[in-house]
């Protein structure tokens, strides 16, 4: 865990003042605060495997050729806004 340490700081401080974001916010917001950000891989694993984050829905984008892309959002999860209280 100590490898993605800062960055899961990062996003977890981002979700504390937002609320929730979907995962293209999250990963815009960690490269342009970090000189070396993070992959999409990256920030992907931390998000689904540190408990500190929920995935509170999806967000469906629709393109103008007729695409579409699915996005999740993220929250920080109830046990830790619970502890934080």
């Amino acid at each position: 865990m100590s490898r993605t340490r800062r960055i899961r700081e990062a996003v977890h401080d981002y979700l504390a003042s937002q609320g929730h974001a979907n995962t293209n916010e999250i990963y815009e917001h960690i490269n342009q605060r970090f000189r070396w950000g993070a992959t999409m891989s990256q920030l992907g694993n931390v998000l689904a495997r540190d408990k500190r984050f929920a995935k509170s829905g999806f967000d469906n984008n629709r393109f103008n050729d007729g695409g579409r892309c699915r996005v999740c959002i993220w929250s920080l999860s109830q046990t830790m806004m619970s502890a934080e209280v």
